[in-house]
């Protein structure tokens, strides 16, 4: 994607979508109470007998006239020739003959896929001497088969044109976004699984507070982008409806079948008011607000990879395909891609914001206002994808020292609330027991040692409560394994948690 929009690249797939568009028109010429009308199945010289349409037969085209007469809109089939009569919603009366709607139909069809294959192979590059991509279509089609290429704009305006396009190329890049963050959160139950007792340190304040795993930890994340998923999986659902027949903003008077377009289109129906069918873009602001929590989510994930791949930390490798050396410093390794990523929060923040200034202060229906909405949302989708891709790369190759993490999580002290817990236990009012550790981690400071790392007979200088069963209560595993509620880092609840996502991420294939 250029880092400029150009109004003439918007879609190539928009040929195809069009190609859609002129098969509806052609399959849904009939009255609106009418079943539709599928023209590939009509026969050569359609009669009561052996094409099954629910509406009016006639016998020539007077009496069609006069049955139009009283009539609005209208489709009428004749019973002695293969054609039928039209009657639009400004009572224009017309005949078609089927074989040559039949033909046209594929010329069109065949020209627009012509035309698409073009564009794709470079054989025909999209020229700026046009408005838009839609005039370069259809002057592109009427050159290559003439009259039957004015046809293609009937029924339609740019206006819905525009808004179905946007729909239809934000609703595939939804499902992309979506089977990235399907990916990670494969990426993170796999570290899960595999670290339920790899023990850390739990922050608070980015303090060391209590003994987690690293299970726990990064089950954390896979709570966050679940969300994610779910809130991608609530927007494609709320915005597939079709504004397809919209028109510029108050619809056609051609009785054009907008349950049928949604549902070649594969959309759930159409949109129920033809102004906000062209002039919402809501559903790009709630892409783009799911977009900027996504990256929030990979920002803070990024600045703890960073701060775990510090010297002071050291609780990870990260693979070189992730990373960089100094150029004047040998010794460092820089987490480059975790630091990219989390700078380039700010920049689908800034679509966002954007998006929603520009889209403030327009009046119903269509401005030219809207056209705005293309290159921030094609920017920050782009942004989106490839930090996923990039930071789902970095998770899966990450190497996490085991040893390094529990070290840590001794030498500050994580077990002290245990220490207090024991003590507790064993009648000292909570209150003493507070001090008492209080005094146990000034000791171990002054001494560069842990908690664990203290004599029985230091433990007892201290208090002589303690007992040979207090390097039991404060171990690691122990402080781990005995907060085993749902959501905790105990290991039967981290099995349990586990479990429960893996579930999830079956159901979602």
């Amino acid at each position: 994607m250029n880092n400029y929009y150009n109004p003439m690249q918007s879609r190539v797939d928009s040929l195809m979508q069009q190609k859609a568009m002129i098969e509806q028109q052609l399959q849904s010429l009939q009255q609106m109470n009418v079943p539709n009308i599928n023209i590939n199945n009509i026969p050569s010289n359609p009669t009561p007998s052996n094409f099954d349409f629910n509406g009016k037969w006639v016998d020539g085209e007077e009496q069609a006239r006069n049955v139009a007469n009283n009539n609005l809109p209208l489709i009428l089939f004749d019973n002695n020739n293969p054609v039928f009569y039209m009657k639009n919603m400004d009572g224009a009366f017309k005949k078609f003959k089927f074989e040559e709607i039949k033909e046209e139909k594929e010329q069109i069809t065949d020209g627009l896929n012509g035309i698409l294959a073009d564009v794709e192979s470079g054989k025909l590059e999209i020229s700026d001497k046009y408005e838009d991509i839609h005039s370069f279509v259809e002057a592109t089609l009427i050159d290559r088969i003439g009259d039957p290429g004015k046809k293609l704009h009937t029924g339609r305006s740019r206006n819905d044109q525009v808004a179905l396009d946007m729909k239809l190329f934000t609703r595939d890049e939804i499902h992309e976004i979506d089977a990235q963050v399907k990916e990670l959160l494969e990426v993170i139950l796999h570290v899960m699984e595999e670290n339920v007792e790899t023990y850390m340190p739990g922050f608070t304040h980015l303090q060391k507070a209590q003994p987690i795993t690293l299970a726990h930890h990064m089950g954390a994340y896979f709570e966050m982008f679940r969300r994610d998923h779910e809130r991608l999986q609530d927007i494609a659902k709320r915005m597939n409806t079709c504004p397809l027949g919209s028109g510029a903003l108050a619809g056609t008077t051609y009785p054009l079948d907008r349950e049928y377009t949604a549902e070649l289109l594969g959309f759930d129906g159409p949109t129920l008011n033809s102004m906000d069918g062209v002039s919402d873009r809501d559903y790009l602001l709630e892409l783009l607000s799911a977009l900027s929590i996504i990256m929030m989510h990979l920002s803070r994930f990024c600045e703890e990879v960073i701060i775990w791949n510090s010297n002071e930390y050291q609780f990870v490798e990260i693979d070189d395909a992730y990373s960089t050396g100094s150029s004047i410093m040998p010794q460092k390794k820089n987490p480059d891609i975790a630091e990219l990523v989390r700078g380039k929060t700010g920049r689908v923040y800034a679509a966002l914001m954007s998006m929603l200034t520009t889209m403030k202060g327009i009046p119903l229906a269509y401005n030219k206002d809207m056209q705005e909405d293309k290159e921030l949302t094609f920017d920050a989708i782009d942004t989106v994808k490839g930090c996923l891709a990039l930071f789902n790369g970095m998770l899966s190759t990450m190497h996490f020292k085991k040893d390094r993490m529990e070290n840590s999580a001794k030498n500050g002290f994580t077990n002290a609330t245990d220490a207090a817990d024991y003590l507790v236990g064993k009648g000292v009012p909570f209150r003493d027991a507070h001090g008492i550790v209080g005094r146990l981690v000034l000791y171990c400071i002054d001494k560069g040692i842990s908690l664990d790392d203290m004599k029985l007979e230091e433990y007892k200088a201290i208090s002589p409560v303690f007992e040979d069963d207090i390097y039991d209560a404060i171990s690691m595993k122990t402080c781990v394994e005995k907060r085993n509620t749902i959501g905790a880092p105990g290991r039967d609840a981290m099995k349990k948690v586990i479990a429960i996502n893996d579930t999830y991420l079956a159901n979602l294939k």
